[in-house]
């Protein structure tokens, strides 16, 4: 998905460079090494298992980029509303708005921004007589934000029935704040619970660090009855945290 100008960004893929590819697989190595070596104490498969979970831990890793991009995507247009709302209380039509907008995101976030690199597609295609909704709604078509798309339907029907868009912009700015905010609010309310899930989490290589700590050597032993034992262990923690994540990850 390229964009109707062909020179857009999908936000839903993120081309992760070598820096974010050693970053996710340092991370999952990390975390794979750790967890294996506690429970069987063998570092070929301690090595092995990391290299395997530095692997899979690339598309995870890539989906929280994604998010923290949109995230940051988001408050930008925040800020591009902003500048739009100022521009159309000043009496500017939508073109002029729009390039007047989009020389404040500029000052404020630089020409590499996505939402500077956005505004501009939007301003070229108006020059070249694209229509400023169909621009709007591949926008959010690419962002896969329903705060985007909710306001391009809501920005075409206004400008095609003549309404107020200034009140409409400024409207949109004010419920994506709020928006903003309760996310703010719920995520420092479910703080407490996210460090108890991890701390449960973590808590099977506390007791295996204790066991051999106080020279209970039969809990780290990798007979077969034991190997099964830890494993199944393993998989259970692991259903638990991703039922648990789905539990405190609240979306509005």
């Amino acid at each position: 998905m390229r964009g109707i100008l062909g020179n857009a960004t999908d936000y839903n893929i993120y081309p992760m460079n070598l820096k974010e590819r050693a970053i996710g697989f340092f991370m999952g190595f990390a975390g794979g090494f750790v967890v294996i070596y506690v429970f069987f104490r063998v570092y070929v498969m301690s090595i092995a298992g990391g290299i395997l979970m530095g692997y899979l831990f690339q598309k995870p890793f890539q989906n929280i980029l994604i998010k923290r991009r949109k995230r940051t995507l988001l408050l930008q247009f925040k800020d591009m509303l902003e500048a739009l709302s100022a521009s159309y209380s000043a009496g500017m039509n939508t073109q002029t708005a729009f390039a007047d907008a989009g020389k404040d995101l500029e000052n404020i976030y630089g020409k590499k921004a996505d939402i500077t690199k956005e505004i501009q597609i939007i301003n070229v295609g108006i020059k070249n007589n694209f229509i400023v909704e169909e621009l709007l709604f591949d926008f959010a078509k690419r962002s896969g934000l329903e705060d985007i798309e909710s306001f391009a339907n809501v920005f075409s029907i206004c400008n095609r029935q003549g309404a107020n868009l200034k009140k409409v912009i400024s409207d949109s700015r004010d419920i994506i704040n709020d928006k903003i905010e309760i996310e703010i609010e719920i995520d420092t309310m479910l703080a407490g619970n996210r460090n108890q899930l991890n701390i449960m989490m973590v808590m099977p290589l506390i007791i295996m660090l204790s066991l051999s700590g106080m020279g209970t050597m039969s809990a780290v032993t990798n007979n077969s009855v034991n190997v099964i034992v830890k494993i199944g262990v393993l998989i259970l923690f692991a259903i638990a945290y991703k039922m648990g994540r789905k539990i405190v990850d609240i979306k509005l």
